[in-house]
């Protein structure tokens, strides 16, 4: 059994080496790769991202980045 005084070090050692004999190395590279923690400040950062464009600007950009139809504009038109 594990000890509290056992090193963080060695308790990751031990968990790898079970996921490794029960799930097998592909299963369990899959099993770690769900707890990705990411770094940053998601909520800070989305604040900015949502703050740092007006809808206006936002439509610019977008119709920007579309290819020109004059075609479906001229029958958007007529309908």
């Amino acid at each position: 059994m594990i000890t509290a005084t056992t090193p963080l070090n060695e308790i990751k050692q031990i968990g790898l080496q079970a996921l490794m004999e029960r799930l097998g190395p592909v299963g369990m590279i899959r099993f770690l790769q769900q707890f990705e923690t990411g770094s940053g400040d998601y909520t800070a950062e989305r604040e900015g991202w949502l703050t740092e464009t007006d809808l206006d600007t936002l439509a610019t950009k977008i119709q920007q980045q579309r290819p020109i139809d004059d075609t479906n504009i001229d029958q958007a038109r007529e309908d």
